[in-house]
């Protein structure tokens, strides 16, 4: 089931308050679940029992059938993936409130694993038919094949590493919109040349359900919020669109934590300095990468490779080094699904397994693979809790959660002051990797010369190509201020992830630029 409830043109704020308030008598038939998704300014406030939203929820003894069913024909393996999610997006443009859509999805997915084989079917229906229907559709791949007897199920439990203090069901709508426009002020008032605004607001809660063949039952939820924040500048002849984003799996105190003013004075302030660059030189040079969603970088160019799905068809870059000296000795790779509330953090993967820190690349050693259930398997691995999935409609697979460069030992301007002549880039627009080859290429949407040893002019057009094993080779430097950032991955599916790094220093990387 996929409800769009409605969405909105253009309309002055109090208009959108009003309808929003509307909208909840409209749908006053639908499941109670959904009047909590119109509170608002002057509403009458829902207690947190009344305003919780329900869980995709189906009694052990059907969940046990299902699984059953799913075996019937044969198989290693069975799994029940249950899930429910609220979700709402509103967008402002030009200081105006553009669209809302609020949505609530609800279905499952049934896997099938029969050696290397994996039978998936999916239904927008919990009622039983349709659960046993997909079940039995799943069951197909591994027909006149030796069943596992499936375990009966038993409630488990898991560590939590996301925390709530202010649920987002909780949270009138009058506050998202405030939020919005306290961005767009700031946006505007940092500089005259700031002459347009986008910013958008997501938010939602996701119940999981998750039940298997080897007895395991979990149930949790998962508040997200993504906000982002674009800015255009105009002056010098040329135009700049600055973007920062916050995400987090937590509730609304992330606005306490990190001010939607300091998101749009951080994106008006690119958009300002970028007007100004100049033509980015082409060739080999040194590249220094500033801290944060430079990591990015590292997500995809090796990243990537290291997830298990592509290591088990033998045709990663990495596939086959385990164990072997792939890095600069400064180099260590880590991904870390536990950090409180990032983006990337969840409290178990889409399959149960719990989250945990899981260190790939030690000191330019690589150690271990990313993996999912079917994954592990393959290759003959533990099981690292990067079976992801983006909805109920998507069998699980190798994905990063927060993946970063772990802090270093050098101060950022020391790096800076040792590099004579190179780039040093302060924002990444984003790239793709080849996770066959390792080849990847990157934009970079705010660079800086360096010369001499010092941070100097902006320059526009730059574009960072190489290949992973290059990149974490020639990396000599790394600092000791880790941060991060927020994105999406594709991967056929999207995914929440967190990408972060110090400040490094990449040797003899080759630069795509707008002058020779």
């Amino acid at each position: 089931m996929s409800i769009d409830l409605y969405r909105v043109e253009d309309i002055p704020r109090r208009a959108f308050l009003k309808k929003s308030l509307q909208g909840g008598v409209v749908i006053a038939t639908a499941p109670a679940m959904l009047s909590s998704l119109f509170s608002c300014g002057g509403a009458p406030q829902i207690s947190p029992a009344q305003s919780s939203p329900a869980k995709a929820e189906v009694d052990r003894v059907l969940l046990n059938k299902v699984i059953r069913k799913a075996l019937e024909k044969g198989g290693d393996f069975a799994e029940v993936y249950l899930e429910h999610r609220i979700s709402r997006k509103i967008v402002m443009e030009e200081s105006k409130y553009k669209s809302a859509v609020f949505g609530i999805t609800q279905g499952a997915g049934i896997r099938v694993i029969s050696g290397i084989k994996t039978g998936y079917a999916y239904t927008d229906s919990l009622e039983e038919n349709k659960l046993m229907r997909a079940a039995e559709v799943a069951s197909y791949i591994a027909k006149d094949t030796k069943a596992v007897a499936p375990v009966d199920i038993g409630s488990a439990e898991r560590d939590s590493f996301v925390s709530v203090r202010v649920p987002l069901d909780q949270v009138a709508d009058s506050k998202r919109l405030d939020v919005m426009k306290r961005a767009d002020d700031a946006a505007l008032s940092y500089d005259p040349q700031i002459k347009m605004t986008s910013i958008s607001y997501y938010d939602e809660v996701r119940g999981r359900t998750i039940a298997n063949s080897e007895g395991l039952l979990l149930s949790d939820e998962l508040p997200l919020l993504f906000f982002i924040v674009q800015t255009l500048g105009e002056g010098n002849g040329t135009r700049h669109m600055g973007r920062e984003r916050l995400s987090r799996h937590s509730g609304f105190e992330m606005f306490e934590e990190v001010t939607p003013e300091e998101i749009a004075t951080n994106a008006a302030r690119e958009s300002v300095a970028m007007l100004k660059a100049e033509e980015c030189p082409a060739g080999k040079m040194d590249v220094v990468m500033q801290n944060g969603w430079g990591g990015v970088l590292v997500h995809e160019a090796v990243g990537h490779p290291l997830e298990a799905d592509n290591i088990a068809k033998q045709i990663g870059a990495f596939t086959g080094k385990l164990g072997q000296k792939v890095a600069s000795d400064v180099f260590t790779m880590v991904d870390d699904g536990t950090l409180p509330n990032y983006r990337g953090t969840i409290n178990f993967d889409d399959e149960g397994t719990q989250m945990k820190r899981n260190v790939l690349i030690r000191n330019g050693v690589l150690e271990k693979y990313m993996t999912d259930i079917l994954s592990a398997k393959q290759i003959g691995m533990e099981r690292t809790g990067n079976g992801r999935r983006e909805s109920f409609r998507y069998l699980p697979i190798p994905r990063m959660t927060n993946t970063f460069i772990e802090a270093g030992n050098d101060k950022p301007e020391d790096i800076v002051a040792t590099t004579k002549k190179g780039i040093y880039v302060q924002s990444l627009s984003g790239g793709s990797v080849n996770p066959i080859t390792g080849m990847f290429n990157f934009t970079c949407r705010e660079v800086y010369l360096i010369e001499n040893g010092k941070k100097t002019i902006p320059v526009k057009g730059a574009t960072l190509i190489g290949s992973c094993q290059e990149i974490i080779s020639n990396t000599d430097a790394v600092g000791n201020d880790l941060a991060f950032g927020p994105g999406i991955c594709g991967k056929g599916q999207m995914a929440e992830v967190t990408a972060g790094q110090p400040t490094v220093r990449l040797r003899g990387m080759t630069v795509g630029g707008s002058r020779g």
